[in-house]
This record gives structure tokens, C-alpha cells and sequence, in this order.
């Protein structure tokens, strides 16, 4: 007979934090995000931390190289979706992994053969106003001379006038040799007030361009999450199918870490994913894998070698997977369950295996909750989609903004390897997400730091300034439905509609 458990599974809005005491230390000022992502022996550092327990999901209408470098800089990581060729996702890789190296490959460039028209055409298609000039035009090129924005004036110079004519040319510029220090550089810069300091190698070929808006930027961003040489902390997503060729080409793009995007973890086939990886490339490369929902599940992917692993199935804004196959577990039973399996198995092995909690975040403080309850950090889709960094598109409906968003199940996305069991049969035959709209809500940096700062206000609540005591700390209460309704705006005509949350 069938094993049922008939204590009902949970959700995030049943539960609400009990607040504990709060020292004088409790101010939001004084409270660490810092949490692992990958797993570690006790005793020792992870070898990667996140500053903020946020990462976006694997999909299509969330996470490109746009989105990881606005959530690396803001202390996150980003999953580039995998339900794209080999080639499109390393790119996506590359670039991101490009973006912030101290040492970047120019990508705004011309030949002095070239016009005025051709450098604002250039400007505008970019928003870049530094222009390498390399005598072929190319980013190998050998550099000839630079222009920015004070080199010319667009209301007194013909747009036909050759950039030869108004370039600082070579022997006018500052530049370095290609061995030159990122410290090196950021001081000749300092030292000679530039903005950008090109590095050539010993035949006067262009090699990188170092800006000093980022080390700038650098300083406005502190929670920034960087690798050993300042790039971006990138994620990627595989599948159980193509991984043998899927893996290689995205760790010689620079991915710092993977994940299996499945919707059900519990698989020989994520088993021998990850067994592949071991055999292959030992413990340098870190893979994510799940998702489960009980400790069984977790167990499984434990004693397989995962470096982290996601938990939920089926609580996804835009997944319709328990709807669809009548499977699936309440996220916050789940969250429950599989982190006091985590704490078992360190307790018998000394190995501490992060634990992410993907689905079934409505609102701000579902975060807090998914953390009180031993996640180490969650994975976030519709959240993200909002924002301008998400590859989806912005429309207009009755005058209303919007942002597209669609299931990685959806028949638009036709991620069938997702939910592939790895049979010969491969492709399956139903969707198990749908297409959506979700409500446009500006920058990620914004939008990240006002839930943050909800999160950081309730870890003080609970006399909390880390997410460790947090969960060490933390009180949680089952609610009733009518406590849920008591505790929104009630019996009152609002104002002000606009929600405050989400």
C-alpha cells in the first residue's frame, strides 16, 4: 500500500516569525547577508560565498548575462539559462565573465578611416563614449589613437570628416604593457587623471581597456561578488542529456558554477551527472542539483556529490506541474524537512551541503521565512522577470507596463529537457508551465536593496544579525486562514492601492 502522510504540507504564508529579543546590536547596519553556495568540510571556508542569499532561476525569461551581471554586482549569482544551444549559452558566459574582468576586451571600436557619423552611430548603438582606434578597425588591432567625447563637437565638425583628423593619436595617449597589474593600472590612472588606460602587447596591438568608472563602480558597490581575478561570480544551467559536451564548453567560458535544471531531482540521471563530473574534473567544478522535497530526496543527491541542492517542486508562479502530474510539496514543509536532513548529515559526515529553496516566494518576507527555516539562500524567477536586466520584453497593456514571463514547461519555452526522465523516448508529451505577464517594476539594484533591507529589519526582529542565527534563533508559528487575512490591510478603504510587497 502506498505510504500517505496525512499531516498536511505547508506553504510560506502559513507561517509568521515570532519576534526575540533585540540587543542594541540589532540594527540593520550591523546585520551580514554572507551565506555559502557551495558546499563545505567543517572547519573550513566555502569556496564560494555569496554576499546576499539570492539567485535567479534557470530560465528563459529571467537569466542572461545582463541579469548576472546586475545580480553579481549587487552579491548574488545568476543561473544562465541552459534551454538555448551550446554555443548561445558559453556566450552568455563569456560576456557576463567579460563584463567586469578590470581587463576588458574593447568592443567599441574603429579605424581612422572612419567618420564622425560612424563614431556617434557607434556611441549611440553602445552608450560607450570611449572609442579604440586600431588601424584595421578591430579589437586585435593595432591601436593608432583613442576618441571621446571631448575630441569632438557634432554641431561644428562635418559628419564626413575622417577620424584621423580629430583622434588623440597614439603618441598623445598614456598606455601600458599587456603584464601591467589591475592595481598597476587603476594608479596610472589615478596618477594621470584618465578615464580609461589601454594595454598593448609588444607588437602595439590593442589587448584590454581598463576604465576607471569601474573601479568606481567597485566602490559604490561593495557587496559586489567577484572570482580570484575580479570577474563576476557567474552560474550556468545543464540538463541531463547533453551534458557531456554542455560542461566543457561552459567551464572554458568561465562558469563558476552549475546547476542540473530538472524539475525532479530524485533521478538516476542527475546521479550520473554528477558522478560524470567527478570522474572528469574532480571537485573543481561545482554543481547545484535537485529539485527534491524530503529528506529522502535530499540524501540521494548528498551521497551523489551535489555541491548544492534546490528544493520545491511544483511552487512556481508560472508552473503548473502538481496541477498537471499531482505531484509536489508544500515549499515550506519541504524547506523544512530537507534542511533537517542538511543538519543531520553534517552532524554524521562534517560536510555542510547549502540548501536552496527555488519556488513559492509570493512576497518579500517569504525570503526571511525560507532562511529562518534553514535554507541557505533562495532561487528567484518571477521576482527577477520584473526588472529591467530580464531578457523578456516590456509591453504596454491599457496603459500599464508589464514584463513578459513564461515557464521553462511552457510551450513558448519548450524546455522539454527540464522535465525529461531520461528515457529513450526523450521529449514529453504535455507542458507543465504556462505564458504570463508579470508587473514591470524598474532596476534590479533598486528593487534588491528595498527587499534586503525587509529582510535585514526582520533578522533584527528575531535578534539576528547573521542568517546562521537566524536559524539558530528563530521562532515560527503556523497561522490560521483568518490570521493571514488579519494580517493585511482590513476593514479599512485604502488610498493607495499599489502593492507594497513583491
Amino acid at each position: 500500500m502506498a505510504t500517505i502522510i496525512t499531516e498536511p504540507s505547508y506553504t510560506f504564508n502559513e507561517f509568521l516569525l515570532i519576534p526575540g529579543y533585540s540587543s542594541a546590536e540589532c540594527r540593520s547596519a550591523n546585520v551580514s547577508l554572507k551565506t555559502p553556495l557551495v558546499k563545505f568540510r567543517k572547519g573550513e571556508e566555502p569556496s564560494i560565498t555569496m554576499n546576499i542569499p539570492m539567485v535567479s532561476a534557470i530560465m528563459q525569461a529571467v537569466s542572461d548575462d545582463k541579469l548576472a551581471v546586475a545580480l553579481a554586482t549587487e552579491g548574488g549569482v545568476a543561473f544562465i539559462f541552459g534551454s538555448q544551444s551550446i554555443e548561445n549559452e558559453a556566450a552568455m558566459v563569456r560576456r557576463a565573465k567579460a563584463y567586469k574582468a578590470g581587463f576588458v576586451k574593447s568592443d567599441s571600436n574603429l579605424s581612422p578611416d572612419n567618420t564622425l557619423a560612424d563614431v556617434i552611430d557607434v556611441t549611440n548603438r553602445t552608450g560607450h563614449s570611449t572609442i579604440a582606434i586600431t588601424d584595421n578597425g578591430t579589437a586585435e588591432g593595432k591601436l593608432v589613437g583613442i576618441v571621446t567625447s571631448r575630441d569632438y563637437r557634432v554641431s561644428r565638425m562635418s559628419p564626413d570628416l575622417k577620424v584621423r583628423e580629430f583622434m588623440t593619436p597614439l603618441e598623445k595617449m598614456v598606455t601600458a604593457p599587456e603584464s601591467t597589474t589591475l592595481k598597476e593600472a587603476n594608479d596610472i590612472i589615478w596618477d594621470n587623471k584618465l578615464n580609461s588606460l589601454p594595454l598593448i602587447d609588444d607588437e602595439g596591438k590593442l589587448c584590454y581597456m581598463v576604465f576607471r568608472k569601474d573601479y568606481d563602480t567597485h566602490k559604490r558597490n561593495p557587496n559586489e561578488l567577484l572570482d580570484e581575478h575580479k570577474r563576476y561570480v557567474v552560474g550556468a544551467g545543464i540538463n541531463i542529456r547533453d551534458y557531456k559536451d554542455r560542461i566543457p564548453a561552459l567551464i572554458e567560458a568561465g562558469a563558476d558554477v552549475l546547476c542540473l535544471d530538472s524539475s525532479d531531482g530524485f533521478t538516476e540521471w542527475q546521479r550520473q551527472v554528477i558522478l560524470w563530473i567527478r570522474e572528469n574534473y574532480g571537485e573543481s567544478v561545482k554543481i547545484g542539483a535537485g529539485n527534491v522535497v524530503d529528506a529522502e530526496g535530499f540524501r540521494f543527491l548528498a551521497e551523489a556529490g551535489a555541491d548544492f541542492i534546490k528544493v520545491g517542486i511544483g511552487g512556481g508562479s508560472i508552473c503548473i506541474t502538481r496541477e498537471t502530474k499531482g505531484i509536489g510539496r508544500g515549499q515550506a514543509t519541504s524547506v523544512i524537512e530537507v534542511c533537517r536532513a542538511r543538519n543531520e548529515y553534517f552532524e554524521e559526515t562534517g560536510i555542510y551541503i547549502p540548501i536552496c529553496s527555488d519556488g513559492g516566494i509570493v512576497y518579500d518576507h517569504h525570503i526571511t521565512l525560507a532562511l529562518a527555516m534553514g535554507a541557505d539562500f533562495v532561487m528567484l524567477g518571477r521576482y527577477f522577470a520584473r526588472f529591467d536586466e530580464s531578457p523578456s520584453n516590456k509591453v504596454n497593456i491599457n496603459g500599464t507596463y508589464y514584463k513578459e514571463y513564461w515557464g521553462e514547461g511552457s510551450a513558448r519555452a519548450r524546455n522539454w529537457q527540464r522535465y525529461d526522465m531520461g528515457g529513450a523516448e526523450g521529449k514529453m508529451a504535455f507542458v507543465e508551465g504556462v505564458d504570463s505577464y508579470v508587473p514591470y517594476a524598474g532596476s534590479l539594484k533598486n528593487n534588491v536593496a528595498v527587499t534586503l533591507s525587509k529582510v535585514r529589519s526582520t533578522m533584527c526582529s528575531c535578534g539576528a544579525l547573521t542568517i546562521p542565527e537566524l536559524q539558530q534563533k528563530a521562532k515560527l508559528t503556523l497561522v490560521s486562514a483568518t490570521s493571514i487575512v488579519e494580517g493585511g490591510a482590513h476593514d479599512v478603504i485604502q488610498k493607495d492601492t499599489t502593492p507594497s510587497v513583491k
